[in-house]
């Protein structure tokens, strides 16, 4: 790689802080957010948004609470400046937002914006000129004097045009500040502050650009503290930022700069923008959130959020993006699907000592940073099972899916049949796939014995069962007595020449709106499920019932368990 080409950023510019604080700062609030997938994200669109699009945008950012707005950048496109005009003329924006509007530092530009805000009683005309030594040089051809000059002037024409508008304010971005020298940009800041008037009651925005993100975090760290140190009229100034993603940090350099002084950020959902992208506001204030701060935004609905995000950029959301993505909150795999299940069940003993409901206890399952429902999801898709999946995410699902709470045994005899299906497979074994392989593999297995009719009676004490059965493939009755029925009903099959022992058996009711299908045609509230574990010589094997008897469910269970015992290696016979 010839990387001997580039230069490090040390070398492009210098960052002259001493004795810095930011690192040993804690964010304990949320900076004011600002989304710019309107302008800045849609410039970035290869199908940029139509006023459709536009509008169904602008109403998820009024939803989710957004105050501040990056509407357009009127003076570029036709498309902009109507849409601009759209909110005013239909009243669309609440008294409580204020949009802003984007514009070159041209006059003719600048009175373009203003014609699109007629109207609006509050707004931020953003004002912004590339100022970086590249940029001066190459691309518009300006020493520094002479691009602080334009600069000036064309902050007057926006002053000029605000005039008799208190409800106008103002925004100055010098785009690439990351790479421009720190002093020219602070004299620049300076002088719009004092052109401007900066002050409490009208602040002066002063936004930050890492336009071309081109250092690690802790550089643009550095340099917006600096920047927060020495602005004049610091407390008439918000200061700002706007990182790119050019090196796949933006959210940690945007991080690191509210840490250093910044008070609010510019970025968009998910992180649409030129190149690699802005930065990712569903990042940066979910991570707020599980660090315990109030974003402020209202992230209740992530799928809605992520859809009509897809919808209006048409550019579909990775499944693994943060917070946001399908598959952001499922496991795959043994040892994950294992904790994860053991930290729901901690979580709910959890609740249940403090008294409060799951949704307001504290939060601490393995590997989920967040509940899942506090941005809308439900818990079924957590534990997804594929072949690297383990006994305690198929244990999950079935319980999850359809209510079974399968004994410690039987899930470890299970996920040896999921693992052979999803091997063969090669891929992810649906809830329904893995319903349908576990009915197959204990329910009901048929061999070589055969229950018709049977019925039995007792009390507490001794127990009489009475069966017809097909015994290789002759139908006789059996007759046993037991301590219990299930203890009579292997006295009958011993009767019969079948020689079964349970080893192990459990029971429990499953609702029915959990597993409507086990109910059948008599509707009854709830069905049981029964496992039991059965020897046969040196086999053993667990068989599954599933009726609106406890007493039926443990006798199908136990039939399922021996054909699947005796047909076993090891049995007599096999």
């Amino acid at each position: 790689m010839p990387s001997f080409r580039y230069r490090p950023v040390h070398d492009r510019v210098a960052v002259p802080l001493e004795g810095r604080r930011w690192p040993s700062r804690t964010v304990t609030a949320a900076p004011l957010w600002v989304p710019v997938d309107l302008r800045d994200g849609n410039q970035a669109l290869a199908d940029p948004m139509d006023p459709e699009r536009k509008r169904r945008m602008f109403e998820l950012f009024l939803a989710m609470g957004f105050k501040e707005i990056e509407v357009g950048y009127p003076s570029a496109s036709r498309t902009d400046f109507d849409f601009v005009r759209l909110l005013v003329e239909h009243d669309l924006v609440p008294d409580d937002v204020t949009p802003v509007v984007f514009t070159a530092a041209r006059r003719d530009l600048i009175e373009r914006t203003y014609a699109s805000i007629e109207g609006l009683p509050r707004a931020v005309v953003h004002l912004y000129t590339a100022t970086a030594p590249t940029w001066r040089d190459v691309v518009l051809g300006h020493g520094r004097d002479e691009l602080r000059a334009l600069i000036t002037e064309a902050a007057e024409d926006v002053a000029r045009a605000a005039e008799g508008r208190p409800g106008v304010r103002f925004e100055f971005s010098p785009e690439v500040f990351n790479l421009t020298e720190p002093d020219y940009v602070l004299e620049v800041c300076n002088g719009l502050s004092a052109l401007w008037d900066a002050s409490p009651d009208r602040p002066v925005i002063h936004n930050l650009p890492a336009t071309v993100e081109v250092a690690t975090p802790n550089v643009y760290a550095d340099q917006i503290e600096y920047m927060d140190r020495h602005l004049d009229r610091r407390d008439g100034v918000i200061l700002s930022v706007h990182p790119h993603n050019d090196r796949g940090t933006g959210v940690a350099c945007a991080e690191l700069a509210v840490l250093a002084g910044a008070q609010r950020v510019e970025g968009c959902l998910f992180g649409n923008g030129e190149r690699t992208g802005n930065v990712d506001l569903v990042t940066l204030a979910l991570n707020l959130h599980a660090q315990g701060v109030d974003p402020m935004i209202d992230f209740s609905d992530i799928d809605v959020i992520r859809e009509t995000v897809e919808h209006c950029n048409r550019i579909p959301v990775h499944p693994r993006h943060p917070y946001g993505g399908d598959l952001v909150y499922t496991a795959f795999s043994g040892t994950h699907q294992d904790a994860i299940k053991k930290g729901f069940a901690h979580h709910e003993r959890r609740s249940a000592e403090l008294g409060v409901t799951p949704d307001r206890a504290p939060w601490a399952v393995p590997y989920l940073p967040i509940d899942p429902r506090d941005v809308g999801r439900d818990y079924e898709a957590v534990i997804r099972v594929n072949s690297q999946s383990g006994k305690g995410g198929v244990a999950y699902v079935l319980r999850a899916e359809h209510g079974l709470d399968l004994p410690r045994g039987l899930q470890a005899d299970f996920s040896r049949a999921v693992q052979a299906e999803a091997e063969l497979s090669g891929g992810e074994v649906t809830g329904e796939r893995l319903w349908e392989l576990f009915q197959a593999t204990y329910a009901g297995r048929t061999g070589p014995v055969e229950l018709l009719r049977w019925k039995v009676e007792g009390a507490d004490g001794e127990h009489a069962f009475t069966g017809d059965f097909v015994v290789g493939g002759r139908e006789a009755r059996g007759e046993g007595t037991g301590v219990g029925p299930l203890a009579a009903l292997t006295a009958a099959l011993r009767g019969l020449g079948v020689d079964v022992e349970i080893t192990g058996y459990t029971e429990h009711a499953v609702p029915a709106s959990a597993h409507p299908a086990s109910v059948g045609p008599g509707g009854a509230e709830s069905v049981a499920a029964a496992y039991v574990e059965c020897r046969a010589g040196d086999a053993t094997a667990w068989g599954v019932g599933l009726a609106s008897s406890v007493l039926t469910a443990a006798v199908d269970a136990v039939v399922s368990a021996a054909n699947a015992a005796l047909g076993a290696p090891g049995a007599p016979g096999a």
